[in-house]
């Protein structure tokens, strides 16, 4: 698994089950034009030869007295039930700690995502809610199940 910058070609093989855009209704959203690329995400990549096959993503990472992000993450089905993702959330979580200094870090799993919740529990997330219409895909906002995991209860760093 390695980290990687921004989107580059990755988001041509993205698979169902992805975060999609709604329709627009409003003015487009991100960062204005001429801006860097948002610094606060994280991104870790599981390839086999040239073909990336999961994705693990901290994004909106706090820092100050919060020191949180969200994870989200995808497998290639492909490659599911071989404790991949597992061992990946487990890496996630170290780098949050160890290297970003976060105090804890959130996922969402669809409702019906079992496998994605297992992934979760036995990497220590708790479940901590639910989360109504909580976010876009295939074309509709979609429940989720809201974890947690503490990751240590030290002072902020510095």
């Amino acid at each position: 698994m390695r980290s990687r910058g921004p989107w580059s070609a990755i988001a041509t093989i993205c698979v169902p089950g992805n975060p999609t855009a709604p329709p627009r209704t409003s003015p487009p959203r991100g960062r204005p034009p001429g801006w860097p690329p948002h610094p606060l995400t994280r991104r870790w990549h599981f390839t086999e030869g040239s073909c990336v096959i999961g994705e693990f993503t901290l994004s909106g990472i706090a820092l100050g007295p919060f020191r949180s992000a969200n994870l989200g993450y995808w497998i290639d089905e492909a490659y599911t039930g071989r404790g991949l993702a597992t061992r990946a959330v487990e890496e996630v979580c170290r780098a949050a700690r160890e290297d970003l200094g976060l105090h804890r870090v959130q996922a969402g799993a669809l409702i019906a995502n079992a496998a994605s919740q297992r992934v979760l529990i036995k990497c220590s997330f708790e479940l901590i809610g639910m989360a109504s219409r909580y976010l876009h895909i295939d074309g509709a906002w979609r429940d989720h199940r809201l974890f947690q995991r503490i990751l240590h209860d030290d002072p902020p760093m510095p």
